[in-house]
């Protein structure tokens, strides 16, 4: 049975989506998060630098990058006395709801946007609505702003049911820079935690499909080097030069160059340079933006130690230096059958729900893996579940947009499985 309206979860989830920030600059939206999380009424809530462990950051934003974003939170009318608690980047909230005796049940979703510019096109909904992204420069072109509906939703939801026990719902920020789940996972509040959900819309499953728990996530490093070499005038004086931006193509092609490994799939990948300044100037700086992943965490490292191999050598060669910097990284964590089985068995028999499968391998990577493995590995368990969505456009792209309809099937399916997961503890 439905517990929440189709067209408030909309409202909701527009209001997210018309103000994407990126990672670590969540400010609006963290502020946005207390309002609603206030309105619903909790036992409990933890905001910024309370939520997470501020030293386990990852790929934080430059001081300008973070002013900048935290000026526009405030020109857009975020809450001066809650803005405050986020100053530097400690964005991220934990609302907590105590139900008398019971297990502590945690739900997880992610709240950041990406850097591309949302389409205007006549056929995108967002634009045709009036929701389309009002920065200009960012939006939710992954769902995370269906997460946040479905994380506020679940709360309410659960609030007004039988549950018994602690409810807490992470609503963590950075996971699009691969640097928010590690400093959430380190957190006290992951200490009590018995079993863990989290949650993705979409990703390839149409509306009425529902991935009761994801396997089989690539573990992922995001790593930087930046070669240093002396400079020198590329006319008269060539041989006095040693140069960065060859060391750093040669780098480019050992690094595909990486064996596949016996063991499970690995991946590398350079996705940016930058480096030099003239034509006629020997660069004496050059800096490339990769990345490896793994299907274990020990085939990620692997990569990554390949990876800096290569790089090294590359400069060696060229008579250049490199540092290599690991800016954020996620391990591996697959869900628990027996948690997956609790999803499965509310999902089916919906009428919002067409199809359930009980597992299928994820593909990508997915900085829930802290948390995950951190309740595993405390003797709890952990799934990622997944609603599908039909949407325009494949993730990561202007187009983005998700089916409103499966907002209502998320909250009422994990609220389903939280309240179970509490009388039955699978």
């Amino acid at each position: 049975m439905s517990r929440t309206h189709h067209s408030s979860l909309s409202d909701r989830r527009r209001r997210f989506h018309r103000y994407p920030e990126p990672a670590w600059c969540e400010f609006w939206t963290t502020c946005r998060l207390v309002d609603e999380i206030e309105q619903i009424g909790v036992d409990a809530l933890h905001v910024g630098p309370d939520a997470i462990d501020t030293t386990q950051r990852m790929n934080v934003p430059d001081e300008d990058t973070l002013t900048a974003w935290y000026e526009r939170a405030r020109d857009a009318g975020a809450r001066q006395s809650v803005l405050e608690q986020l100053e530097g980047g400690n964005t991220g909230a934990v609302a907590v709801l105590e139900r008398g005796d019971g297990p502590t049940i945690g739900l997880r979703v992610d709240i950041d946007a990406l850097h591309i510019e949302e389409s205007d096109s006549a056929d995108h909904v967002p634009a045709a609505d009036g929701f389309r992204s009002e920065t200009g420069d960012t939006m939710h072109a992954c769902g995370h702003d269906a997460h946040m509906t479905i994380g506020l939703g679940v709360l309410e939801a659960v609030k007004e049911s039988e549950f018994s026990g602690t409810l807490k719902v992470f609503f963590q920020p950075a996971e699009e820079a691969g640097g928010g789940g590690k400093p959430m996972a380190e957190t006290d509040h992951l200490a009590d935690v018995d079993y863990l959900y989290a949650v993705h819309v979409g990703l390839g499953h149409p509306t009425g499909e529902v991935v009761a728990g994801i396997v089989k996530p690539l573990a992922m490093a995001h790593i930087t080097a930046t070669f240093s070499g002396t400079p020198a005038h590329a006319g008269n004086a060539p041989q006095a030069g040693d140069n960065t931006i060859q060391a750093a193509s040669s780098a480019v092609s050992d690094l595909y160059g990486i064996p596949r490994h016996a063991d499970g799939l690995t991946r590398v990948n350079v996705g940016r340079i930058e480096g030099g300044s003239v034509s006629n100037v020997v660069a004496d700086e050059t800096t490339l933006w990769g990345e490896v992943r793994g299907e274990t965490t020990e085939l990620m490292r692997y990569m990554q130690d390949a990876f800096t191999q290569r790089v090294e050598a590359a400069a060696a060669a060229h008579g250049c230096t490199v540092d290599v910097d690991v800016v954020s990284e996620c391990p591996r964590a697959d869900s628990d059958p027996e948690l997956a089985a609790v999803v499965a068995d509310t999902a089916r028999g919906r009428h919002d729900v067409q199809t359930v499968l009980d597992s299928a391998e994820f593909g990508a990577s997915e900085d829930a893996t802290f948390l995950m493995q951190r309740v595993q590995e405390q003797g709890g368990r952990a799934c990622y579940a997944i609603v599908g969505t039909d949407h325009p456009g494949d993730h990561h792209t202007p187009t983005f947009d998700v089916d409103e309809r499966t907002l209502e099937t998320g909250v009422d399916v994990l609220t389903d499985a939280i309240v179970a997961t509490a009388a039955q503890r699978p």
